[in-house]
């Protein structure tokens, strides 16, 4: 009887516990706490809190290579580049471009926030991480969840799950680590300047912008392809007119499924044996110092601008050149009301948030071209 017992017991997962899985419970348990409780990018948090619940649970064979679910997720929806373009399918046919083709010099803020990205990756080579690994941690200043998911699969596929959670910590967290920077490097008059209205833009100019981007773009950087075409696309969709039932299904269907789908298996990456060693608590705070370099770059690139420049630019929307749509046009806009409540900065703000999305694609296709094996 005594023998049967036991062999029962050594088919449960119990005895295979480890108190790394245990601390990995606790991690994923307040992902899901925030998600639900505090509602820090819950379609994306949850599913990867899950989803590290189970890469933790004994004996499950969720990931085991070639036969386990998760582990068919992962190499078929990302090792193999599908899911993070799907995603920006459905970034593009949200996005309207119209507020960067109606102030075009809004699109170096873009670009200058995007310093971050390449100052990390400079400090994260020079603490030790190979140039492979620094620049998917780089790449976390950008604060583009689907970017880095992209990024880390090809050079660092090791470092996958820290980087994806740390970006979307990051972009969930904007409300609370911009404004300080914010308020520290811009005085209240800077904080009060009206933007001028900008001219109205035409239909073909809105049509004409996504064909014309994905020549320039991928002619320049070719490695940026997969996700510059997706998001063009999808923009198209959007100002095309006449495609509503797939602008829609980008916007909605596809994109819950594709969400579905990504958060899980990067979740699934963050086993103890892999999440628990010091570099991973070093890609937390380099991607930390990334983000808040690539704000405060970009309000300095604005207050630089504004020396040269007879319409001022107001420099908060410098920090909306991160990459995290539209969270941080909104933060900058509170901010901006924050020292005059008829001081509208929402629309000029989306001007640099999405000019930042295409920076940091460009900055990945650029880490992508170097240094892929």
């Amino acid at each position: 009887m005594i023998a049967p017992l036991s062999a029962l017991i050594d088919t449960t997962g119990f005895i295979y516990l480890t108190p790394g899985m245990i601390f990995m419970w606790v991690i994923g348990l307040v992902l899901i706490f925030l998600a639900i409780k505090k509602e820090y990018e819950p379609l994306l948090l949850l599913p990867i809190g899950f989803g590290i619940l189970l890469a933790n649970l004994p004996l499950s064979g969720l990931m085991t290579p070639e036969h386990g679910l998760l582990w068919k997720f992962y190499e078929y929806g990302i090792h193999w580049e599908i899911i993070p373009p799907l995603i920006f399918l459905g970034i593009g046919a949200f996005t309207d471009f119209g507020p960067l083709l109606a102030n075009p010099r809004l699109i170096f803020l873009g670009a200058g926030a995007q310093a971050g990205v390449y100052l990390t990756f400079f400090a994260a080579h020079a603490m030790g991480f190979n140039i492979m690994e620094a620049a998917t941690i780089g790449i976390i200043g950008g604060a583009d969840g689907p970017t880095t998911i992209f990024l880390a699969s090809k050079l660092a596929p090791q470092l996958l799950g820290a980087c994806a959670v740390a970006a979307y910590s990051y972009m969930a967290m904007v409300p609370i680590i911009q404004p300080p920077i914010m308020r520290l490097m811009t005085t209240e008059a800077e904080r009060k300047i009206r933007m001028k209205k900008g001219r109205k833009v035409t239909k073909r100019e809105k049509l004409l912008f996504p064909i014309v981007s994905t020549f320039l773009i991928i002619l320049l950087v070719p490695a940026s392809a997969p996700l510059i075409a997706m998001l063009m696309l999808g923009n198209l969709f959007r100002e095309a007119k006449v495609v509503e039932r797939l602008k829609n299904a980008a916007q909605n269907e596809l994109m819950n499924i594709v969400t579905i789908f990504l958060g899980l298996p990067i979740g699934a990456t963050m086993n103890a044996e892999v999440f628990l060693q010091p570099k991973v608590l070093f890609i937390f705070g380099l991607g930390l110092c990334a983000f808040m370099v690539s704000t405060a770059t970009g309000i300095l690139l604005a207050k630089g601008m504004n020396l040269f420049s007879k319409d001022k630019i107001n420099p908060l929307l410098g920090a909306a050149g991160v990459s995290a749509v539209p969270m941080a046009a909104r933060v900058v806009h509170k901010v901006g009301m924050q020292a005059d409540k008829k001081n509208y900065l929402l629309m000029y703000a989306m001007g640099p948030n999405v000019a930042g999305v295409i920076g940091t694609v460009i900055a990945a296709g650029i880490f992508v071209t170097f240094l892929s094996p």
